[in-house]
């Protein structure tokens, strides 16, 4: 009995061995050959999601070369196209406008309505004007246009002998209007050349909002159907690179980035532009470095990027952003950076603040340079090209 058992016993462990290898062997099969997963890093992860798959695994190929690619959690979609990057909707420019008008509305419209106040009165004497001259002040319009808008509204009001709040609204509306002066060209340089991109340097203190101005920039050419390239050439900040690509990536936009730190800002930008001019796109906008603590250095710096870029092609426009709510301080940083660079142009940034409408004129009149841009808020569409009549029929709704 036992000789007739031993045999089976035999057979039985040799079909249980069988089987077990070929559930291994099955189970294997899960996996294509040739693809190892190491083990995952919470960064990997992190990186991986960021490009639409879910993590970032080491590849041993077969000529022991390593490689990197990324590898889904699921292989059972390996067959269906990869999913195209989700980039924002961009709100066009005329409805931008609009938007930003109805803020100003809201937030800025105490200096319209306290002058309508004050005009409309049945008597206007001396202490009236008194009041209306320090209220302009107030709104940061600067001392010699203040006396320009008083002057010239004492004698209309004095020759029309009229207390009528429409008529007295219309005379402040053209007055204030000629003081912001509509005649002054706004337009952005940014049409492509024959043979290059438009060039756009953004300049500024750091605290301004600057580099997150440059990003907004990006999406304003954008939604006007212009392809765009940054360059983030503020290399001395601490992550204005990263966020500037953040901001690029959130529309399709490519940055160019050093990824060392303190690298030459004037390099980054000739590589900007160079590779702007490689992929035939419209514009290339380089964000700049901003510390004031050295004037000499400052120049410096700013000119050696300015004549590094200008090897490829002229910078067609130089934007300088200012807070709005910084008053005499940003007119004194103003001054600075035009010593530096032929500034072109404005970009007026936190203009929601109470009343202070007026620094518009003050920037205008201390550079000689219009006012482009505007932003009125945090998101990522508040900033609008400036329009002087709209401007100041917000300002007076």
């Amino acid at each position: 009995m036992n000789e007739l058992l031993l045999p089976v016993i035999f057979v039985v462990l040799a079909l249980v061995v069988i089987g077990s290898v070929a559930t291994l062997l099955v189970r294997g099969r899960r996996t294509p050959p040739g693809l190892y997963s190491s083990p995952r890093d919470p960064d990997d992860l992190e990186a991986g999601v960021a490009h639409g798959a879910t993590s970032t695994d080491v590849l041993d190929r077969p000529d022991g070369v390593p490689t990197t690619e990324l590898v889904p959690d699921d292989l059972s979609g390996l067959d269906e196209a990869p999913a195209l990057p989700q980039f924002d909707t961009v709100d066009p420019v005329q409805g931008r406008l609009a938007r930003l008008r109805a803020r100003l509305v809201r937030s800025n419209n105490a200096l319209g309505k306290g002058l309508l106040a004050l005009l409309s009165r049945d008597r206007i004497d001396e202490d009236v004007w008194d009041e209306v001259e320090e209220t302009l002040l107030l709104a940061d319009l600067g001392t010699e246009p203040t006396m320009e808008l008083v002057d010239a509204l004492r004698e209309r009001v004095k020759v029309a002998g009229s207390r009528n709040p429409a008529e007295v609204k219309d005379m402040l509306r053209e007055e204030l209007v000629k003081l912001v002066d509509p005649s002054m060209d706004r337009s952005l340089a940014t049409l492509r050349h024959a043979d290059r991109p438009a060039i756009v340097m953004v300049v500024g203190v750091n605290g301004v909002g600057k580099t997150t101005t440059v990003g907004k920039l990006a999406r304003v050419l954008v939604a006007d159907d212009k392809d765009v390239i940054l360059g983030a050439a503020d290399t001395f900040r601490a992550a204005a690179a990263e966020q500037l690509a953040t901001w690029g990536a959130r529309v399709g936009v490519p940055t160019v980035k050093s990824d060392v730190d303190g690298a030459d800002p004037a390099s980054v930008a000739f590589e900007a532009v160079k590779a702007g001019i490689e992929q035939e796109v419209d514009v290339v906008l380089i964000d700049t470095a901003g510390r004031l603590q050295n004037k000499v250095g400052l120049m410096d710096e700013l000119g050696k990027v300015k004549r590094v870029v200008e090897k490829q092609g002229t910078v067609d426009e130089v934007l300088l952003v200012l807070d709005a709510t910084t008053g005499q301080n940003g007119l004194t940083q103003a001054r600075v950076f035009a010593e530096v660079v032929n500034i072109t142009g404005i970009v007026l940034t936190k203009l929601d603040g109470t009343a202070k409408g007026g620094i518009v004129v003050a920037i205008q009149r201390s550079l000689g340079v219009p006012v482009k841009l505007i932003g009125l808020g945090e998101g990522a569409d508040d900033l609008a090209p400036f329009d002087a009549e709209g401007f100041v029929d917000a300002l007076l709704a």
